[in-house]
């Protein structure tokens, strides 16, 4: 049986790749979750799924596509058509489950009432309104009383119109009454973090409507989903939920020729390259690099691996159709190197993780030899038809986020900035004259409401400088933040090179006259330029205040934190051995006066308050 299983195995999994082949997920999933099990380090989550429909097969989806991507859920399932109940009666078991995420599969069969022919505009407005009274009474309690981030399904649209196309436009219509509501939910959305929206209008039109819902499954078994709209709803969920613990995407990398334009720059010349709407193929390759350039500007980090001659290779970005320019890329690569060879070096120069990393190449060969070489690198099936390669990088939801912040619009720049310094320190005797030409300055102080959204994006994105590698949800860090019992630092850089964003998190757990730290982390963007020493030296500053007499550092290994095994060591703690396996304890004693460690970095702090943060106005000190 097991030799059948792993012979299965390599066509199971391209199951799950673009395009989607249901029926083979369908007939294999228990041979593929066998498989996907057997991974390690898998990121443990709670999941409630909370349905107005029966949940079975989206719950099954669901799994199997969060463990593709080395998540491990378990889950609490409501009844059928009990999520409202659960919640508001406070059902024991759902309370003692304690969800990491409430999911809210309702689909338009739960409203509770369509508006009536005729009815008029304020009687339908009311409708509206006592709709979203009802639902916002639920998400309210599962965020105070429960504290998980909650993915709420919009609403698709009924199967049956007997309006017909009035149904659109009259404000009785059942169609516009389901818009209606999707555009009060979008609008909660904006104003609450902890609340996601799981578009199903969308994915219902990509599925088809005809192959989303079908009657005899909602009159044989009470479900609101076909089996493949369960499929195509469990890897939207997914995506959902690989963004909440940081597992989404960083880096797209390019090859170029025939892949961001027609036509081979150093044979063929500028001018004879297919760009622009001259032409139905450079129309096409004209919107792709549209549809890259918005990822740009959204936060991806851009960067070229192509085998070219690096002057042809820069012309081709001097094309005046071209949207695309040398400036969008964060690392560029043009020689004759293996592409497996120069991704290594795009994921080193940027300190980022082969697992961050999407390429996108034309050629099938280059493509198999980069999924056999760096099998962390993901390397979508895009054909050779251009006017699909968004398609396929849509489908595979690579880069799904579910927020957007500052910090992340200007993640490219971050890393462009970052390779303008790596440039600038070869030009110094020592590493010290560096590091003081940076001029850096760091803003280090408790967690503020302003930054709760960032704070939690950069918990559960950063892997290697991270001596726990917990995840906390959004409430989770709320909740912290405001707690007295325990001390939290964040930490903002800056240099003469330009803002590197929010890169460090710490928390800590009082206890009697100790700190437990629970978590410490930075990204690796600013690796050995003395943040870590800033940031130790804010927290002395905080247990000197709160009459703190010992740290406490935990160490808990992973595959990927080996960077920081010596993190401990290097601040002066004492190791008193090991908890257990792969968990380390390490002690420091507060001294009654301390010097700072860090020797390049001024520190603007917020005020440091004894107390949790609620955000205000900032008093700014130099230290």
């Amino acid at each position: 049986m097991g030799s059948e299983i792993n012979s299965l195995q390599p066509e199971i999994l391209k199951a799950l790749r673009f395009p989607v082949a249901v029926g083979e997920i369908l007939r294999k999933r228990q041979a593929l979750k066998r498989e996907l099990l057997k991974q390690t380090n898998l990121v443990p989550t709670r999941i409630a799924i909370l349905g107005g429909s029966t949940t079975t097969e989206v719950k099954s989806m669901l799994e199997m596509f969060l463990l593709a991507q080395a998540i491990q859920p378990v889950f609490y399932e409501s009844g059928y058509n009990r999520y409202f109940e659960d919640v508001v009666f406070e059902n024991p078991e759902l309370w003692n489950f304690k969800p990491n995420i409430a999911f809210i599969h309702t689909t338009w069969h739960n409203l509770s009432g369509f508006p009536e022919l005729l009815e008029s505009e304020a009687n339908v407005e009311g409708r509206v309104r006592r709709e979203m009274a009802r639902f916002e009474s639920l998400w309210e309690k599962i965020h105070t009383e429960l504290g998980a981030v909650i993915i709420q399904n919009n609403f698709d649209l009924p199967s049956l119109k007997p309006l017909g196309n009035l149904e659109a436009s009259e404000t009785f219509g059942r169609v516009n009454f389901a818009l209606r509501l999707n555009t009060e939910f979008a609008r909660y959305a904006r104003g609450h973090s902890h609340f996601l929206i799981s578009d199903i209008l969308s994915l219902s039109a990509q599925v088809g409507q005809a192959a989303w819902f079908r009657q005899s499954y909602w009159y044989n078994f009470h479900m609101a989903l076909s089996p493949t709209a369960s499929v195509a709803l469990g890897q939207s969920v997914a995506a959902i939920v690989r963004s909440i613990y940081g597992k989404s995407k960083k880096c797209l990398v390019l090859d170029l020729d025939n892949t961001l334009w027609g036509g081979v720059i150093g044979d063929d010349g500028l001018q004879n390259l297919l760009l622009g709407k001259d032409h139905p193929i450079g129309e096409a390759y004209l919107d792709f690099q549209r549809y890259v350039k918005n990822l740009r500007r959204r936060g991806v980090i851009l960067a070229v691996c192509s085998k070219n001659d690096p002057e042809n290779a820069k012309e081709g970005f001097s094309h005046p159709d071209g949207v695309l320019k040398l400036e969008d890329f964060s690392v560029f690569k043009a020689n004759w190197n293996t592409k497996a060879e120069n991704i290594r070096e795009i994921a080193t120069e940027l300190n980022i993780g082969l697992d961050s990393i999407v390429f996108v190449d034309d050629n099938p060969a280059e493509r198999a030899l980069v999924e056999e070489q760096l099998p962390e690198v993901a390397v979508p099936n895009l054909g050779s038809d251009v006017s699909s390669f968004a398609e396929v990088l849509e489908h595979e939801r690579y880069f799904e986020v579910h927020k957007i912040v500052g910090d992340d619009l200007s993640r490219a720049a971050y890393y462009s900035a970052n390779a303008e310094r790596s440039a600038v320190q070869s030009k110094f005797a020592s590493y010290g004259d560096f590091l003081a030409s940076l001029e850096m300055t760091a803003e280090i102080a408790p967690f503020r409401a302003v930054y709760l959204e960032r704070i939690t994006q950069v918990i559960n994105k950063t892997n290697q400088f991270n001596l726990t590698t917990r995840r906390y949800t959004g409430g989770e860090v709320e909740a912290i933040a405001q707690a007295a019992g325990f001390i939290t630092l964040y930490g903002r850089l800056t240099d003469k090179f330009g803002d590197n964003g929010l890169v460090s998190v710490l928390i800590g757990q009082i206890i009697d006259d100790s700190l437990q730290l629970d978590l410490w982390l930075m990204s690796c963007r600013v690796l050995k330029r003395e943040m870590e020493f800033a940031m130790f030296d804010a927290l002395v500053e905080q247990c000197q205040l709160r009459g703190i007499r010992k740290i406490v550092g935990l160490y808990i290994r992973s595959k990927k934190n080996g960077m920081v095994a010596g993190h401990y060591a290097g601040l002066g703690f004492t190791s008193i051995g090991e908890e257990s396996e792969g968990r380390e304890l390490w002690t420091y004693d507060v001294p009654a006066t301390y010097s700072p460690r860090t020797r390049y970095i001024r520190r603007t702090v917020e005020a440091l308050q004894t107390a949790p943060i609620a955000d205000g106005a900032s008093v700014a000190a130099e230290v």
